[in-house]
């Protein structure tokens, strides 16, 4: 029993090295071909051109107002002054309201209530409660209350579009019912 366990095991040995021997040959031809297309292709690679020097360009704006100051606003403020357009001159000649001092996106709406038959809403600012009424001014850019509802208040403001010039824009703050 042994024996023939033996003579099978030499034998299985002997196949799996008649294979490896058939093997060889493909592999020296597959060799011989790989070289000799090696000989035969020739690359055709481009050189790269020299990169191009650099030459600093002198900065010509150190005499201009910044474009992201503050410096920026003021004196777009006092050109206006000189010659203001129709939608901001009145805005520059009345008082502020206290709600100017704070952007919008600052302010929520978390309720609404009715005064006199005249619709007011509640804004939360800064964890302070304030009530304001249509014609109230909120808000950074001239910000005019002009009509309240149950679930938003619609406001104008009036800002510069692109080429400078100052134009209305409607905007609306909606009722905020999970941040009480």
């Amino acid at each position: 029993m042994k024996r023939a366990h033996r003579h099978r095991v030499w034998l299985a040995l002997a196949g799996v090295l008649v294979a490896l021997a058939g093997c060889g040959g493909e592999q020296e031809e597959l060799s011989q071909w790989m070289a000799q297309q090696r000989r035969e292709v020739k690359p055709n690679v481009t050189p790269l051109q020299p990169p191009k020097k650099f030459e600093p360009e002198p900065y010509s704006g150190l005499d201009v107002v910044e474009p992201f100051s503050s410096q920026k606003l003021t004196v777009a403020l006092r050109q206006e002054a000189r010659q203001p357009s129709s939608v901001l001159a009145a805005e520059l000649n009345r008082r502020k309201e206290p709600l100017e001092d704070f952007p919008l996106d600052s302010m929520t709406m978390v309720g609404s209530v009715s005064k006199g038959g005249r619709p007011h809403a509640l804004l939360k600012v800064n964890n302070l409660l304030y009530q304001v009424g249509v014609g109230d001014y909120i808000g950074q850019n001239f910000g005019r209350i002009t009509a309240i509802s149950e679930t938003e208040i619609k406001l104008r403001e009036i800002v510069q579009d692109a080429a400078g010039e100052w134009i209305e824009r409607p905007m609306a703050l909606q009722l905020q019912e999970g941040r009480r």
